[in-house]
């Protein structure tokens, strides 16, 4: 499933309970990071399903990458400026995969990070 298609279901379901930041955040994240090892295994045969992986998940890191950025944002200004240079870290791989030049396993080492600590686990930048 896409992070655009579980963000869709998230936010058109008013039957659903509202659900807090973060764990639209760590949904999103565990959507992307499932796209991209499912397409990272096909890349030899079906290389435009892995350009659409790897394109939702910097989409995901641009949003939050301009969250963190916003002055208005809450969080420390430690952690707002590592996950800043991870979403930095995360376009540049993208590229490097693309190119032909990198892999996809460390796009999921920091989504799978991220997630442990929007779930309080540590191992968050």
């Amino acid at each position: 499933m896409t992070a655009q298609l579980l963000a869709r279901r998230a936010y058109a379901r008013p039957d659903v309970t509202a659900r807090n930041p973060r764990a639209v955040e760590y949904d999103l994240l565990a959507a992307c990071t499932a796209d991209l090892s499912a397409a990272w295994q096909r890349r030899d045969t079906e290389f435009a399903i892995l350009a659409r992986a790897l394109d939702a998940n910097l989409r995901l890191w641009t949003v939050l990458g301009a969250d963190v950025a916003d002055s208005g944002n809450s969080l420390p200004t430690a952690l707002r400026a590592q996950l800043f240079y991870l979403y930095e870290f995360t376009a540049e791989q993208t590229r490097r995969i693309l190119d032909g030049r990198g892999s996809v396993l460390v796009l999921v080492d920091i989504n799978t990070a991220v997630m442990r600590g929007l779930r309080g686990e540590g191992g968050a930048p």
